[in-house]
């Protein structure tokens, strides 16, 4: 089920995302006086087709991998001369390039449209707030508790914000400075080595856990964050910012570990429960009488009527409020993705950051799992890479059409039909090289 969710909402996604950059180059076409022959989403076979006023033919095909536009060109076929004003070889170099450049464009549109929807509909991020510390961090004198409020003056919400701030930090600087918030409501600026214990360079993709920056989430410490009215917690007086240390003697290190002790020890004692918890830096046992409730499974749990503190919160804002937090997230998220890939082309960064379809696949999944948020914040990443890639200037890709276009802006005629010729198939070297890569790395992630 795993591999047919994931290959569904993978489609799904691509669907979505070329089908909308494919509607960038078909409009803007139009508005210039291009004839498009066919709108088609997917490849092969077309399973459904429909020809509107303008002769254009929308049609979707039976691979679901992508789609294009097919416009009438000279370079492609016999155009009638009556048509000829219509050919897209035709059109003035400005017209061309636009045309071009438009699928790229409509896909960070798309990005912040995404945004935009995802802070309407709310989405929930784990606060940065710091558990365990160890190696780096440690030593710079972090605490845990900690809540991380901004990295070299910027200001960071959440644990996805931290990594965008540090990763690129990593590629160039020896340090960073980090302003933390403490449990007693004051603040410290520390300094923070970006390198590991034994002074070698970060691995991106395990960066905190080298650093030593372990997030609460990770394995949280039982911390009440509320109880429920008339529940066994609030009768027995457990009360907000209590921490949970033990259930009948049994240590409870963590959220998982205390579920473990709290279904275990209910069972074996009819529900009778002595909770060792720590109140203002006081241990004190609270008697719980746990009850017991029939889920829709059909299995039987115990609960206290708890909700123990996970540092979440909710990002959710009003219609013209997203607007603006929506741009800000596009260009927080474009400026880290164009730094990474700096790094990655000067060799600084690590090439198995590139993912294939199989990672894609996975991540479209699971976020489709998580809720609308979560998928909305996935489809935008992912309308951002494509609009990134897109805009390379490697032949075949829409970035190569510009790149051709400037040249021949330069030079004041196109370049001869030989010249594309090679650049196509270097072009097509290069894409294929990106791939092979990109689905290496996917099979490795899932080897190892």
């Amino acid at each position: 089920m795993e591999i047919i969710g994931s290959a569904f909402w993978f489609l799904v996604a691509v669907g979505i995302l070329v089908t909308f950059h494919e509607f960038g180059h078909f409009i803007v076409a139009r508005k210039m006086g291009v004839k498009v022959l066919r709108f088609s989403v997917g490849f092969g076979r077309v399973l459904w087709s429909r020809t509107d006023r303008h002769g254009t033919e929308f049609a979707l095909a039976a691979i679901p991998l992508g789609g294009y536009v097919k416009m009438l060109d000279e370079r492609e076929a016999d155009v009638p001369a009556d048509q000829a004003q219509y050919a897209f070889n035709n059109k003035s170099l400005g017209a061309r390039s636009a045309i071009v450049a438009a699928g790229p464009i409509f896909n960070l549109i798309f990005t912040g449209f995404a945004y935009w929807a995802m802070f309407v509909v709310g989405i929930y991020e784990f606060s940065p707030v710091l558990g365990q510390l160890d190696g780096p961090a440690a030593q710079a004198g972090f605490n845990k508790g900690e809540r991380i409020v901004a990295i070299d003056e910027q200001p960071v919400r959440n644990w996805s914000e931290v990594m965008l701030e540090l990763v690129p930090r990593s590629y160039q600087q020896d340090s960073v400075s980090v302003a933390v918030e403490r449990d007693d409501g004051g603040r410290a600026v520390r300094r923070l080595l970006l390198q590991t214990e034994d002074g070698k360079a970060l691995d991106e993709a395990r960066i905190l856990d080298q650093l030593g920056l372990q997030p609460w989430h990770r394995n949280p410490d039982v911390i009440v964050r509320s109880v429920v009215e008339d529940s066994p917690a609030e009768r027995a007086g457990l009360a907000a910012r209590d921490r949970i240390i033990a259930v009948n003697a049994v240590p409870t290190p963590s959220y998982e570990e205390f579920k473990a002790a709290l279904q275990a020890q209910a069972k074996a004692n009819d529900g009778a429960l002595q909770l060792r918890v720590v109140r203002d830096g006081n241990e004190q046992s609270i008697a719980v009488k746990a009850r017991s409730v029939q889920v829709e499974s059909g299995e039987v749990v115990w609960q206290i009527g708890m909700y123990y503190e996970l540092y979440t919160e909710l990002q959710r804002y009003g219609l013209l409020e997203s607007f603006p937090k929506s741009l800000r997230e596009s260009w927080r998220v474009t400026t880290g993705s164009l730094t990474m890939l700096y790094h990655m082309l000067i060799g600084n960064a690590s090439l198995k950051n590139l993912a294939g379809p199989i990672t894609i696949a996975e991540i479209a999944n699971v976020s489709a799992q998580n809720g609308l948020s979560d998928f909305l914040r996935f489809l935008a990443l992912i309308s951002l890479s494509l609009a990134i890639v897109n805009l390379l200037p490697i032949p075949v890709l829409d970035g190569g059409h510009l790149l051709y276009y400037f040249i021949e802006w330069v030079k004041g005629s196109p370049l001869s039909e030989q010249a594309q010729t090679v650049g196509l198939f270097i072009g097509l070297a290069m894409i294929i090289g990106m791939m092979g890569l990109a689905f290496y790395n996917d099979i490795a992630r899932q080897l190892s």
